[in-house]
């Protein structure tokens, strides 16, 4: 098999096929798309988020730390701590670990929350540092927001620029390449970009105004996330590809190296769906967020993008752009 995530049929198949018990306490459940399980502690509900940092050579440990952050801020939650395991080849320094630590307690103390424990490990099973990190939450009863909860017709929001953490990885990964054709300035933009991949604070503002849904942008890109969100509730989507907010540095960055903007791994933006779509973008402004509408959710179960006013029907998701440019740099 090739590196990255499952395709959505094999994962879905995968799921589908080994179901355990069902229990009463477990609100929201483990399902493809979903981005968090919420478990029902009486008064309260415990949310919980797992994720690892594979594609990632450099600030892997502040990566890790937001990405499973902005699981919990999808279903409109703070998260509270934080369990980190971590892999290291035998070819690593104690440096190596520590630097990752630092990482990770600098972003945890920005976000307020705590790291609960872990484990820590020197193994000839990995050729390169794997980062796993479970989130936990913690929000009032009936709360939490499921990432599958679409409605037809809603809006569909993104929030920022879209691509911000695979700009950032493919300049902080291979300067030497992207020194060609991007400025120093350019460059300083990009390797900026790790300052804006929370989306906590859109969460926890989204889960106030009463979206229906909301999902973090990660492997897949923006199209990915758009068929998750619309299929895991027998939906579908309507959007516009002049409407994708994406900036300049990171357009150069997808033309040099021919990766697709709309797959490609995109934490720091949160897809959100709602039916009062203007009023949330003024609200998140207020706030200082960027937010853009570059669609609807459709009765239709099919994605459709809309190019040069030609309608494109989207495909189910596949690997991540970042791991098809890994391969191409291989070969």
């Amino acid at each position: 098999m090739k590196n990255g995530k499952l395709n959505w049929n094999v994962l879905k198949d995968i799921i589908d096929s080994n179901k355990s018990v069902s229990r009463d306490d477990v609100r929201i459940r483990s399902n493809i798309g979903e981005d968090c399980s919420v478990v029902n502690f009486g008064d309260y509900e415990c949310v919980l988020s797992t994720d690892p940092i594979t594609g990632a050579e450099k600030s892997g440990g502040s990566l890790a730390v937001h990405i499973n952050c902005n699981d919990i801020a999808s279903c409109g939650v703070e998260p509270v701590g934080i369990l980190v395991t971590i892999l290291v080849p035998e070819f690593s320094k104690l440096e190596d670990i520590n630097q990752i630590m630092r990482e990770i307690s600098t972003e945890a103390k920005k976000l307020n929350i705590e790291i609960l424990g872990g484990h820590t490990e020197v193994t000839s099973a990995v050729n390169k540092t794997i980062i796993s990190c479970t989130v936990i939450g913690k929000g009032k009863k009936g709360e939490a927001i499921s990432t599958l909860g679409s409605q037809e017709e809603d809006d569909i929001i993104v929030t920022k620029n879209l691509c911000l953490e695979g700009t950032y990885i493919l300049v902080n990964d291979y300067l030497e390449k992207v020194k060609k054709f991007l400025s120093k300035e350019e460059i300083t933009e990009a390797k900026n970009y790790i300052s804006y991949i929370s989306v906590l604070k859109e969460g926890v503002i989204g889960g106030k105004f009463g979206v229906n849904s909301m999902h973090d942008i990660t492997e897949g890109g923006v199209l990915g996330a758009l068929w998750e969100i619309s299929k895991g509730n027998n939906l579908g989507f309507k959007v516009y590809k002049e409407k994708m907010p994406i900036s300049q540095v990171t357009k150069k960055v997808c033309s040099h190296f021919d990766v697709d903007p709309l797959r490609f791994i995109s934490s720091g933006s949160m897809l959100i769906t709602t039916k009062n779509g203007d009023e949330l973008i003024k609200l998140l402004n207020k706030e200082g967020i960027k937010a853009t509408k570059i669609g609807k959710i459709i009765k239709e179960q099919k994605g459709i993008l809309i190019n040069n006013n030609k309608e494109e029907l989207v495909s189910p998701p596949q690997r991540d752009e970042l791991y098809v440019f890994i391969d191409k740099l291989s070969n």
